[in-house]
């Protein structure tokens, strides 16, 4: 039996890949850190290694070097997962056989698709059939979207997607409404469209009231009242009869309606004849045990972070809160001064209001769109009229706070997007 050693910080990830490499016959062996990761190099010959590049201050490095060193491991072909690589850097890594460098959140096609190229095997239980899931919370409301298809290697990732975020948000009480779209369902669907409920009800740790699944597929529908096991849970066709119960325990009225704006974006694609593509954005990985500051600083290293707001006190708030991590921000008054450091600096996240003097946020955001290197924006506004929120979201953000804002939420958003293993 062919064996892959996975070196990974992430417990969530680790059980992901462990999960899906026994269901294909692999014997798996896993490692959490530097020192697990050295002594099972030396006590074993795994046929391949997936390592993680972000385990600490070139920690990837030590184990590629005990590797090399050990005349039995030299040549066990590696697969490299990080955040993000400097370029430069990928030459040097062929020297311990590195195969592969795939950027997180991880792609399980190219990830499992590289295995089974380097092992010489046929993987059996690879679902290679269209399907994309995104998920967003707004408070403790989680919104899992499912468009063009349910592939249940994507399910599989939705799992632990809802548990890295739970514990992100500290959702004690985790409520989740489903948005199906752009997919028509048929009887052959019925073990994949299972799948995906028992994964959202396991998530929920089986509390199906306060699951509700937005649809206008009539097979969605039918299943669901048909089954027993799932009478508690809403299957609805407006996003008002979501909202109304499920989202009563928001804590503003401001957040119902980002809430309620989030699911708008689902129905107005589905609508709609040229649909939003939806893509696959599993971008918030959290270990299961909080992260300390040392581990967030590595993280976060080098990241450079903007915000653009005319309120300083704003973009103190912004400073402090990332300063505790010992990375800097970089703030400017208006969205000009902003557009015009685009010329020679590049940032990886970008904070945004959207009501500022001579050059506003929604001049930003059309100015970013002919970009190819445009950061994730993450707006923080005071405005939370419908027609204002649904055009930013239009327009590609990542997250819509409203004012006023806590660190935490800054923090939060922050590591949603720029820490991810799926």
């Amino acid at each position: 039996m062919k064996q892959v050693l996975v070196v990974d910080e992430s417990p969530l990830l680790r059980e992901y890949l462990n999960l899906k490499l026994i269901e294909n016959d692999l014997d798996v062996d896993l490692a959490r850190n530097v020192l697990e990761g050295c002594s099972k190099i030396r006590n074993g010959t795994p046929d391949v290694m997936i390592l993680d590049y972000n385990l600490g201050k070139n920690e990837y490095l030590e184990i590629l070097k005990q590797k090399k060193l050990n005349p039995n491991t030299v040549n066990i072909p590696v697969i490299l997962l990080a955040r993000r690589i400097d370029p430069k850097k990928i030459f040097d890594l062929l020297a311990y056989d590195v195969k592969k460098v795939y950027t997180k959140p991880i792609s399980p096609e190219l990830l499992f698709g590289t295995l089974a190229e380097i092992l010489h095997i046929k993987l059996k239980n690879i679902d290679t059939s269209p399907g994309v899931v995104e998920v967003h919370v707004n408070e403790d409301v989680i919104f899992v979207e499912i468009s063009k298809g349910l592939n249940r290697d994507k399910l599989d990732l939705l799992h632990f997607k809802i548990r890295e975020l739970v514990e992100l948000y500290e959702i004690y009480v985790p409520k989740i409404i489903v948005m199906v779209s752009n997919t028509k369902l048929t009887f052959s669907d019925t073990p994949n469209l299972q799948k995906l409920l028992e994964t959202i009800i396991r998530s929920c740790k089986s509390r199906t009231r306060f699951i509700r699944v937005l649809t206008r597929d009539p097979f969605v529908r039918q299943f669901i009242e048909s089954q027993n096991d799932y009478h508690e849970i809403h299957v609805v066709s407006t996003l008002q009869e979501a909202v109304g119960g499920l989202l009563k325990e928001l804590s503003s009225d401001d957040d119902l309606r980002i809430a309620e704006v989030l699911g708008d974006r689902i129905l107005i694609a589905d609508a709609s004849s040229g649909a939003e593509s939806f893509q696959m954005r599993f971008d918030a990985e959290v270990p299961s045990k909080k992260p300390g500051l040392e581990t967030l600083r590595e993280s976060f290293k080098d990241r450079r972070i903007a915000v653009v707001d005319d309120d300083f006190v704003i973009q103190e708030l912004v400073k402090n809160t990332f300063g505790k991590i010992g990375v800097s921000v970089k703030a400017f008054s208006h969205g000009g001064e902003y557009l015009d450091c685009l010329a020679h600096e590049n940032f990886d996240l970008l904070f945004l209001d959207l009501m500022m003097p001579k050059v506003d946020g929604f001049e930003v955001l059309k100015a970013l769109s002919t970009r190819n290197d445009s950061p994730p924006v993450v707006i923080l506004s005071s405005v939370t009229q419908r027609d204002t929120v649904i055009r930013a979201f239009q327009m590609g953000i990542k997250s819509y706070l409203t004012k006023p804002i806590k660190p935490q939420d800054i923090f939060r958003r922050a590591v949603e997007i720029l820490d991810p293993n799926f």
